[in-house]
């Protein structure tokens, strides 16, 4: 396990405050590094979540697990149609890279069209912050969260959003045009929201206030031990990460700029690192590339069906027992 498995929170909905206003979903409240290709752990030992989301999209994955195995395989024949620009019957590593990339930037868009109406109110094409602000949290703003039971963590919040939308907005205006508003849902998609990506980590994680992240705030935020249980492996290797890669200058806390080197690691192409793995794992006659024959024999780690995602819903059961 790596820090991976602390990626973005699945999708919430939007309305948490008491069904009455609307707030950025907990995804996006929570952003600790560069955005992977799933939030699932890439382990194919127990199932093809991260696989399918990675191929798909997050959002594409969900309705092929509706899908009976025939529809999906079908489909997906014919999205290897689509991959395979340049028509000469395989997909190549290239070809696979640019696929997966793009599913990614469509998720976003997508994202972001879904939220866009539900804050630009009048309909002018750009989101004021007063407009957020007041569409969020309006009818608690006049109470001063009085009748929230957690009024600490709500005003947290506000504040929160506050300093993420100013930095977005780049002109300062106190207006986000659609480009700004999606730096703002996904600042770490934005060279420019780096900052606040590494601060609102460290905020997440650290429990003392001092502003550092310690080795026990580091791993408890990943991992909590129930009562008996032993050390997960990956926890004893998330612990070797912590002193050996991550603290760099060996002071036991993780300051900003490693929490930086952390969570950004600019060098990380994970759709390139997918294309890779997915190749590797269905190119039997090992010619690095992969035609419709070999990904529809494979065609469950690309896609997902209503029998693979009840057998991964077993799998996950008999590991809980």
């Amino acid at each position: 396990m790596s820090y991976m498995m602390m990626l973005l929170k699945s999708l919430a909905s939007l309305c948490i405050l008491a069904g009455l206003v609307f707030a950025v979903p907990a995804q996006e409240k929570r952003i600790h590094h560069q955005a992977d290709l799933s939030d699932h752990a890439h382990n194919d030992a127990h199932g093809f979540q991260y696989d399918h989301e990675a191929f798909l999209g997050k959002e594409e994955a969900k309705t092929f697990d509706q899908l009976t195995p025939e529809e999906s395989k079908d489909k997906l024949a014919k999205i290897v149609d689509r991959i395979d620009t340049d028509k000469d019957g395989y997909v190549s590593h290239a070809e696979l890279h640019y696929w997966i990339k793009h599913r990614q930037r469509r998720y976003i868009k997508e994202n972001v069209n879904k939220h866009w109406n539900d804050y630009d109110k009048n309909q002018d094409g750009k989101i004021g912050w007063e407009e957020y602000k007041n569409t969020t949290y309006g009818y608690y703003l006049d109470q001063e969260f009085d009748d929230i039971e957690d009024k600490a963590t709500y005003k947290s919040m506000l504040t929160r959003d506050e300093r993420r939308f100013k930095t977005a907005d780049r002109d300062g205006d106190g207006i986000a045009t659609r480009e700004e508003f999606t730096a703002f849902l996904h600042p770490e998609e934005f060279d420019y929201m780096k900052d606040v990506v590494v601060q609102e980590t460290v905020e997440d994680i650290d429990k003392n206030g001092d502003g550092k992240i310690n080795l026990d705030e580091y791993i408890g935020d990943m991992y909590t031990p129930e009562n008996g249980e032993s050390e997960p492996e990956w926890v004893q290797t998330e612990r070797k990460h912590f002193s050996e890669i991550r603290d760099a200058n060996k002071d036991g806390f993780l300051d900003g700029s490693e929490v930086a080197h952390w969570v950004l690691p600019g060098e990380v192409d994970h759709a390139d690192n997918e294309a890779k793995h997915l190749i590797h794992e269905t190119d039997t006659d090992k010619d690095e590339k992969i035609t419709k024959k070999e990904i529809l024999a494979n065609w469950n780690m690309f896609v997902g069906s209503q029998a693979t995602n009840y057998g991964e819903d077993l799998t996950k059961r008999h590991d809980e027992l």
